[in-house]
């Protein structure tokens, strides 16, 4: 289920192109389970997931002073909360390609913003808040705590080349422990409106990735990425 937050925005045209690039055992694990993995907030490679900037720290110490729970809940509620990260891109990414996809058998899935709203109708153990995420300077600019899920839409300016737009989870009000992440239900056909193959792969790869969605009972259209297209001279 999706859910609108009025403090968490989207780009204004719902038909913005978002993009995520993942080897092939995981997007034939999304499949197979029409379940999409988030990975759990503290496991990301940047530590800083999920905290607070230095201003905003320091305001939430001085509010600890008289209520140390305060601080305990902010940093265990990291643990609660999962994400599923895409790129806002119209055209591939060559970068992108370089950094989510290990070798040449890696591919990517071409979606929409709307498409994302729509793709967890089905989902109803789970709310879904979907935004776009926000780079600021962490030693500088203030990230409010007025709603649970600003630290997890904050990013450090290095981190700006990733045009981020994620899908959040929390956990918070059930039982359930995360360990690496979650899985929630999705209708692939509304998540996924394209396949690209890595520009750097084999024709024999594209064909089994076209085999295997077709066994699968998917139409989608798939295509091999043109980054290595012949040049024309």
């Amino acid at each position: 289920m999706y859910l609108n937050n009025k403090n968490i925005t989207l780009p204004e045209d719902p038909d913005t192109v978002v993009w995520k690039y993942l080897d092939l055992s995981k997007f034939l694990d999304l499949l197979l389970s029409r379940k999409l993995f988030m990975s759990r907030s503290d496991k990301f490679e940047d530590q800083y997931e999920g905290t607070f900037s230095e201003p905003t720290y320091q305001e939430i110490k001085k509010i600890a002073e008289d209520n140390p729970e305060f601080l305990h809940y902010y940093k265990s509620h990291r643990e609660k909360v999962a994400v599923s990260s895409w790129h806002i891109n119209e055209y591939e990414s060559f970068a992108m390609w370089q950094i989510f996809t290990q070798n040449s058998e890696g591919l990517a899935i071409q979606s929409t913003v709307s498409r994302l709203k729509n793709a967890f109708d089905s989902e109803t153990q789970h709310q879904q808040y979907i935004g776009e995420v926000n780079y600021i300077d962490y030693k500088k600019e203030y990230i409010p705590f007025d709603d649970m899920f600003f630290p997890f839409l904050f990013k450090r300016k290095s981190f700006q080349y990733e045009r981020e737009i994620r899908i959040i989870s929390d956990v918070s009000e059930s039982n359930i422990k995360l360990n690496e992440g979650l899985k929630i239900n999705v209708d692939i056909n509304q998540l996924i409106e394209k396949i690209y193959i890595h520009p750097k792969s084999e024709n024999w790869y594209k064909n089994l990735v076209i085999q295997l969605v077709e066994q699968l009972g998917f139409d989608f259209t798939i295509e091999k990425s043109d980054l290595e297209s012949d040049i024309l001279i």
